[in-house]
């Protein structure tokens, strides 16, 4: 056999990164495509699945023009994407609408609607996640009740990677770990629960057959391969979502392993030997790409999302040196962040640009800067972002400690090539803080050895540990701990003080 490649495709927010990594776990190539997002009144966030497919298409041939390989070299083709979404298609796999995406939370009556069919306690038992609009089950009960014609014409209900690999090969397939996203699959017997489809009155059938993401569940079709520029018959691995392609990617393969993604949202997990059930339903669980394991989970929304909002809104000088110098925005930035102290002159930043998720299940909360005065800087301002989803992130930390105790934290995403970035959070989280070598690329490495596991070009998944060792590592500052551990109190009174506040402003 000649040399084999493994083509992984990790389909994002902001657009779709196609890498192609060898049997020695090497990064070869990448490309990348973007698509956009559109925000919608009413918390509404979508995107074209038409668009996705053009990504794939166009990333696929010019990784494969970088690479300067034969398509016939490709072992596989295997995927990473953002989860909990729903996009509706009809038989032929055509859209019928864009899709609602993760961010998407409009759906609040349909999950009163839900609750009122089965206690969240229950569907928490059975899914391990609560109920909350950020899952696919109440997107589509959302267009049951607001766009019944589409619903009706409704054949499947796929997500993003689902949808491409139906245009690769045909077939209507999920994997675990996007199935967990759904609020509508049973997460210790890895099957649709009928109990809860029949609560809520939704066929079975709308739903695509479930996998282990290890499955080769078709090969590439000669239209997909005339689309691409891929070899007809290529096997499709069906991989994963992109917490659990994290996991491995970051190299948590192994019990007790505890990684962070710092991206647009932001997410911390471990890797278990079974799921980790809170009392208080804070916390919730993922099937791992490994199948024996599980990946228990606390995200929150706005993570890079509040640092790119930043950068947009109220950057724009940085913006514009970074254009006439040729420099990154975000270094001038991160250059003013440098001129503050630990804790930005007592300026606080809560992270709610989109609601929030765990622990704090709130959709109705809302982004503040709170002690803002007429003597802070515009570097006091862009550190508070920083620390504010890091204490935002400690929340969840927290919350595991109190189940798991946490010794250090693999940080990965992009946040993760800042120095600032990461000594904030060593010192905010008083842990040491672990940088692999692969950060932005992690996801998709994790995609790529679920495809070599597949295929058997890797023996197993602890192969990510030795691809993606550890190069940096970032102990805390004790001398911050009693500062930030002042400020970290007054953020969260100041969450519970603005609670009443949230309501009223998004019932006006």
């Amino acid at each position: 056999m000649g040399k084999a490649y493994i083509l992984a495709h990790d389909l994002g927010t902001s657009g779709d990164k196609a890498t192609l990594y060898d049997s020695e776990g090497r990064l070869c190539a990448s490309s990348f495509g973007s698509y956009e997002t559109f925000y919608l009144e009413g918390a509404g966030v979508e995107q074209d699945a038409n668009e996705w497919w053009r990504a794939v298409c166009e990333t696929t041939q010019e990784l494969l023009g970088k690479a300067g390989i034969r398509n016939t070299e490709i072992a596989c083709i295997t995927f990473s994407a953002q989860m909990m979404g729903a996009l509706p298609v009809d038989k032929d796999g055509t859209p019928l609408r864009r899709s609602i995406i993760w961010a998407d939370l409009r759906s609040g009556k349909q999950v009163d609607y839900f609750a009122s069919r089965m206690p969240m306690e229950e569907v928490y038992r059975i899914t391990g996640h609560r109920l909350t609009s950020s899952y696919s089950a109440t997107k589509l009960l959302w267009v049951r009740d607001n766009e019944p014609e589409i619903y009706k014409r409704t054949y499947k209900v796929l997500q993003a990677k689902d949808f491409i690999v139906q245009k690769l090969t045909g077939a209507f397939v999920t994997d675990y770990s996007d199935a967990c996203g759904t609020n509508l699959f049973d997460i210790l017997k890895r099957r649709w629960s009928k109990e809860i489809l029949a609560s809520i009155d939704l066929p079975e059938g709308i739903l695509p057959d479930a996998h282990a993401s290890t499955d080769i569940v078709g090969h590439v079709t000669e239209e997909a391969a005339r689309a691409t520029g891929l070899a007809a018959g290529t096997p499709v691995v069906i991989g994963g979502g992109d917490g659990s392609c994290a996991a491995t990617g970051a190299g948590a393969v192994e019990p007790g392993l505890t990684y962070n993604v710092i991206g647009s949202s932001s997410w911390i997990a471990m890797a278990t030997e079974e799921p980790i059930f809170d009392p208080k339903m804070q916390t919730f669980n993922w099937v791992h790409l490994d199948e024996k394991l599980y990946s228990p989970c606390g995200t929150m929304q706005a993570a890079g999302y509040s640092f790119s909002w930043l950068k947009e809104t109220l950057c724009a000088y940085e913006s514009d040196l970074a254009k006439r110098t040729g420099t990154n925005p975000y270094d001038l930035i991160e250059a003013e962040v440098e001129k503050s102290e630990a804790g930005s002159r007592n300026l606080l930043f809560l992270p709610y640009l989109l609601g929030e998720r765990s622990p704090r299940w709130n959709p109705q909360a809302k982004g503040a800067f709170v002690g803002l005065t007429i003597s802070h800087t515009k570097g006091d301002v862009y550190r508070s972002v920083i620390e504010g989803v890091s204490f935002n992130l400690k929340v969840i930390l927290d919350t595991f400690n109190q189940m798991l105790p946490i010794d250090e934290v693999i940080v990965i995403g992009g946040a993760a090539r800042s120095k600032v970035w990461l000594r904030i959070l060593s010192d905010i989280w008083q842990k040491p803080v672990l940088r692999p070598r692969y950060l932005e690329e992690a996801t998709s490495l994790g995609a790529a050895v679920c495809g070599g596991v597949a295929t058997g070009i890797f023996p197993d998944f602890r192969v990510a540990r030795k691809f993606n060792d550890v190069v940096e590592t970032i102990k805390p500052n004790p001398e911050r701990r009693k500062r930030y551990e002042e400020l970290y109190a007054i953020f969260n009174e100041t969450y519970d003080a603005l609670v009443p506040v949230y309501e009223r402003l998004s019932h006006l």
